[in-house]
């Protein structure tokens, strides 16, 4: 099996790339921070995977088909693609500056459609295609405004692509968590701690959310069990948000 982490490096994208290693190729992307881009690839290693750096800005169509590039280099099947990249940017929406807010949005929500249109010669019967997003694409949090409306273009993205794709086989859903200690989350809120504890004290599951969590729901969908789950958003929070 072959899978491409977009944003691999840290947080869900690293817990996917060491939950799909064992036995597999694992290309973990990252844009700027190679250093922990490289550890995850040895980490995928010694979890018993073949992985591959792959170092792109997906937030362009450019940069996005320059990273499938790299990967078509080692295989010409990709079985699964997951889409973790965040621009972390937190400002109220009448205040950001609208050249970093476009750049955000791109990376946060239309470099899903960038990464697919790339992806296609390489998307098989069976592969799959997951977006990460958060109850912030639909509930208004505070200086959430550019990754919370980039988010829920990309789920309308989701709906549309899967429509188009089923007919070759491809699957493209939405995998949608509760609130995560992972540097995009430190650097989105600067109260991520108190927010965090919040959250596991209010969690009906009596415990916080992991990156493992996310990744294990990832893995699920991703078996031909789930073969007509489709175009769907699928929501991982121990019941936080009931």
């Amino acid at each position: 099996m072959s899978i491409l982490v977009v944003g691999g490096s840290k947080g869900i994208g690293r817990a996917t790339c060491l939950r799909f290693a064992p036995g597999n190729d694992v290309f973990v992307n990252c844009h700027s921070d190679v250093r922990a881009g490289e550890a995850t690839v040895e980490a995928v290693q010694d979890a018993g995977g073949r992985g591959h750096l792959v170092v792109g800005d997906v937030g362009t169509p450019e940069g996005a088909a320059q990273v499938l590039k790299q990967v078509a280099g080692h295989t010409d099947h990709l079985h699964q693609v997951v889409h973790c990249a965040v621009d972390p940017l937190s400002a109220p929406l009448l205040e950001v500056d609208l050249d970093d807010f476009t750049s955000s949005v791109q990376v946060s929500g239309l470099s899903l459609l960038y990464v697919v249109r790339a992806a296609l010669d390489l998307l098989r019967a069976g592969s799959s295609v997951f977006f990460l997003s958060s109850l912030g694409s639909k509930r208004v949090v505070p200086g959430y405004g550019a990754i919370g409306s980039a988010k829920s273009l990309a789920e309308s993205l989701v709906r549309y692509l899967s429509v188009e794709l089923a007919p070759r086989g491809v699957r493209v859903n939405t995998v949608s968590s509760g609130p995560l200690d992972t540097d995009a989350y430190r650097a989105a809120f600067s109260n991520a701690a108190e927010r965090l504890a919040v959250a596991a004290r209010n969690n009906p599951s009596r415990r916080p959310l992991t990156t493992d969590d996310v990744a294990a729901l990832i893995w699920l969908l991703a078996s031909e069990d789930a073969e007509l789950v489709q175009g769907q958003e699928v929501r991982v929070d121990g019941g936080l948000y009931l």
